[in-house]
């Protein structure tokens, strides 16, 4: 592994890498992460009962939205053409877990954008269900976002 910094230049400022001469290829990268809520938000989002409405698939579209504005956010960030969205968003033990998946045709990979996605995902969730987490001192003892991270990160030739 190399300690070569590619987002800094000859005098140590923060830079865009330059990807002008790299071939496209097709990318795909899949991001994942949880939020751990109590049962009973588990069992309203379940069941379509929170006050503020569906909960998943408001998810659903704010994960989609936050992939296709990534540049926006991440400072040193291309902005890509994104070819695919996928999400995925799944009551279990004791979570809702996001997942998404993105895929480009380009000269730099999207695992950022998959990564945006989970976590404006799950931020979503947290915005639909916090009035239900909190307790009599106001305080929100089950809620967390846990764990997301990259899961898969593939590149190959178009056509392929």
């Amino acid at each position: 592994m190399t300690a070569e910094f590619t987002h800094v230049d000859d005098e140590g400022d923060a830079q865009m890498v330059d990807i002008g001469e790299k071939a496209d290829s097709k990318r795909r990268a899949v991001a994942r992460g949880e939020i751990r809520l109590s049962e009973a938000t588990l069992d309203a989002i379940d069941d379509d009962e929170v006050a503020k409405g569906d909960v998943l698939t408001t998810a659903r579209i704010g994960a989609v939205q936050a992939v296709k504005h990534t540049w926006e956010t991440i400072p040193m960030c291309h902005q890509i053409p994104i070819t695919n969205v996928e999400t995925d968003f799944e009551l279990v033990d004791g979570a809702v877990e996001c997942t998404v998946a993105v895929e480009t045709v380009g000269k730099t990979g999207c695992e950022m954008e998959a990564l945006e996605g989970v976590t404006t995902g799950l931020n979503v969730v947290w915005d639909m269900v916090k009035a239900s987490e909190k307790d009599d001192d106001g305080q929100y003892p089950t809620a967390a976002i846990e764990d997301v991270r990259v899961v898969e990160k593939t590149k190959s030739a178009p056509g392929e």
